[in-house]
């Protein structure tokens, strides 16, 4: 299964005793593979390193680079679906390029996605993901 992680589901999936590790503990372990954009890979490490610190975002990094399902995608084609955050739509974008079975956020600004026709993007809560995950 190829996803899309918004960086707010990441950064709730790194704590070991996070209900939503199962979803880093998935990407680690080869069972999901995961699309970035270098776009995304900045936005991860940015933020980690602010909530975190620079040292968890560089390993992160490194990790990431290092997983054998990683997909880095170039995006070739800018959709400009959400208006409300014009910076959410690099997960949008590289979701649509990367042909994702899911993006998981939890961002409510995803969700004018859900209505449009075209280009279909199967957006999910990280609530809806981890259930799809377990069963």
């Amino acid at each position: 299964m190829l996803i899309v992680l918004d960086t707010n589901v990441l950064l709730i999936a790194l704590p070991k005793t996070s209900p939503y590790r199962p979803i880093f503990d998935a990407l680690r372990e080869g069972t999901l593979s995961l699309a970035v954009s270098n776009e995304i890979l900045f936005e991860y490490t940015e933020i980690i390193a602010r909530q975190l610190n620079s040292s968890i975002a560089d390993n992160l990094l490194r990790l990431l680079l290092n997983l054998p399902t990683l997909k880095l995608i170039n995006v070739y084609f800018k959709w400009q679906l959400i208006t409300a955050d014009p910076d959410d739509n690099k997960f949008t974008d590289t979701a649509i390029a990367a042909q994702a079975d899911y993006l998981v956020t939890n961002d409510r600004h995803f969700q004018v996605a859900k209505n449009i026709p075209f280009p279909i993007v199967n957006i999910v809560t990280a609530d809806e993901f981890l259930a799809l995950l377990n069963s």
